[in-house]
């Protein structure tokens, strides 16, 4: 499956935006689906998971309560809803995808990935 990134931007401490991953290539409501941000300097680190139905989701501390993930397997796309930004939450992030039956939050369970995308928030 190719994955294709998008929605990264610029915004202030407080702001909200919206990722997308664009699926294509094979059948994408059979894989599970992630999201992955890495800081300059950092490693990169999870962030969220989905079921392929989405009636299940797994979130990092650092961003439960603030992001959202969710995905529309018609539209083979995932989304990150991004609320209450911090300046911490700066990073490129990457979507990510696995076959599997249980949530995962170690990068090296995903099998493939998209290219990222920046996101800054200032101060």
């Amino acid at each position: 499956v190719q994955l294709q990134a998008s929605g990264g931007g610029l915004v202030q401490a407080g702001g909200s935006l919206r990722l997308s991953c664009a699926a294509s290539g094979r059948t994408f409501s059979n894989y599970f689906m992630g999201w992955f941000r890495q800081a300059p300097g950092k490693e990169r680190e999870f962030v969220a998971v989905v079921s392929w139905s989405g009636g299940r989701t797994y979130y990092a501390g650092s961003v439960k309560g603030r992001f959202t993930i969710s995905r529309d397997n018609a539209k083979n796309t995932v989304y990150l809803q991004m609320n209450s930004l911090k300046p911490e939450d700066t990073a490129v992030y990457y979507c990510a995808a696995y076959e599997g039956l249980e949530l995962r939050y170690s990068q090296y369970q995903y099998n493939y990935w998209g290219q990222g995308t920046q996101v800054t928030v200032s101060s």
